[in-house]
């Protein structure tokens, strides 16, 4: 089984590589953004909570996320691996995550990083919520809160898989194209 973490700020590319990946490596795509959204659209508990942390721009609490993300995983035991995207964003849910997935005698193969400009990124972000109708994405200033939370709870990550020798950096730069294939270098080498 291979687990791959996906993470970058938001606008780097996780959900476009994402769909790449899944389907070139067999695997579940578990994407917290569409985790969230699916648990807000069906008005759950847990879908309401997540909600008003996201329409504020901030990030939803681990243990809402953490709960949300166990009871996706249990729903596709029977698969090749998981991709994550959007998740851990902090120490303590990396920690979590390893706790859960060691229980089912499972570990993180590779956490791999899109790199990319702040000011591209929000461009991106500004322009995907013209059409995406998502308000954290219309909204430069909710934009820039998003990435300072990034910087303070989700970039301590790297050193975390860092000292596992589980961490990659790829450029998230260039074509869709390009971008996929310096994805798959990484992954075809573990």
């Amino acid at each position: 089984m291979i687990n791959i973490v996906l993470f970058g700020k938001p606008g780097a590319g996780k959900g476009t590589q994402a769909e790449f990946l899944k389907e070139k490596y067999n695997l579940t795509h578990l994407s917290t953004g569409d985790i969230f959204r699916y648990n807000i659209k069906n008005e759950t508990d847990l879908g309401k909570l997540a909600k008003s942390y996201m329409d504020k721009g901030d990030l939803v609490p681990d243990e809402v996320t953490i709960k949300m993300l166990e009871d996706t995983v249990e729903k596709n035991l029977n698969t090749e691996g998981f991709l994550f995207d959007g998740f851990p964003r902090t120490i303590a849910q990396a920690k979590a995550l390893d706790d859960f997935l060691a229980n089912k005698n499972w570990n993180i193969t590779a956490t791999i990083s899109l790199e990319a400009n702040d000011e591209i990124l929000i461009k991106r972000l500004l322009e995907r919520g013209k059409t995406s109708g998502r308000v954290d994405d219309q909204d430069e200033e909710k934009i820039r809160n998003r990435y300072l939370e990034y910087n303070e709870k989700t970039a301590p990550l790297i050193n975390f898989y860092s000292n596992q020798n589980k961490f990659y950096a790829v450029n998230g730069i260039g074509s869709i194209e390009e971008i996929t294939q310096r994805l798959s270098t990484v992954i075809d080498k573990l």
